[in-house]
């Protein structure tokens, strides 16, 4: 009789291979997000069965609550060109296939080796203090290059979808702060209209002297020939 417990091991087992392999599958990145949300909860019940509580409720709220959600965002906003990232995908397909038969003999040869038991757990297990101890004493330095590459990674990701668009102003706020009160405001002199004293219309403004305007042709005038 198999165990209840290794039944619902062998369910999150199998959802998260499958929520995986269609995160790498879908065609739509939206589906794909959504694949792996499937993935993370899969993932916190498999640490659910491993008393690993912390580990599990910080996936789901950190990862699936927060981080899948600026995820879909950003896939929402950006224009991405689904056939541009399809091309050349199944070209890369055996050399995948292949890492993932690596990786599953030697997960298997891992589990066969590591034949003794787990220690047996205090009464009253603080995991959350812990996983602090071992993070911070004996995985400190790992831990804090973990945090360089991630931020590497952040600062990449923000240069490589940085672009620059020559129809959008921007604003200078040194050159804003080095302007002169004179250069603030323009004063502009125009000259005074005398409306038409039969129609009121400012369409047609007096010339002024000093300006003088070039008389305007009849229309019976203006396709004929000029002498």
């Amino acid at each position: 009789m198999i165990p209840f417990q290794n039944i619902v091991f062998y369910v999150f087992a199998a959802a998260l291979l499958a929520s995986g392999l269609s995160v790498a599958t879908a065609r739509n990145p939206v589906h794909a997000a959504i694949f792996l949300v499937a993935a993370f909860l899969s993932m916190a019940g498999i640490w659910m069965l491993l008393l690993a509580e912390f580990l599990a409720l910080a996936l789901v709220l950190v990862y699936v609550g927060a981080v899948m959600v600026l995820f879909l965002f950003v896939l929402m906003m950006l224009d991405i060109n689904l056939d541009r990232l399809r091309e050349g995908f199944w070209r890369g397909a055996p050399l995948a296939l292949a890492a993932l038969i690596l990786l599953g003999v030697e997960m298997f040869a891992a589990l066969n080796t590591l034949q003794a038991p787990p220690p047996p757990l205090p009464p009253d297990p603080q995991n959350t203090r812990a996983l602090g101890q071992e993070l911070y004493t004996q995985y400190a330095y790992p831990f804090q290059l973990a945090a360089v590459i991630l931020l590497a990674a952040m600062v990449a990701a923000i240069a490589l979808t940085l672009r620059r668009r020559k129809d959008v102003k921007r604003l200078n706020p040194a050159k804003q702060a080095a302007t002169k009160p004179a250069q603030r405001i323009r004063l502009v002199e125009m000259e005074s209209v005398q409306p038409d004293d039969n129609n009121n219309d400012l369409s047609h403004p007096t010339p002024s002297p000093s300006h003088p305007t070039t008389p305007v042709r009849p229309a019976s005038e203006k396709g004929a020939p000029k002498p």
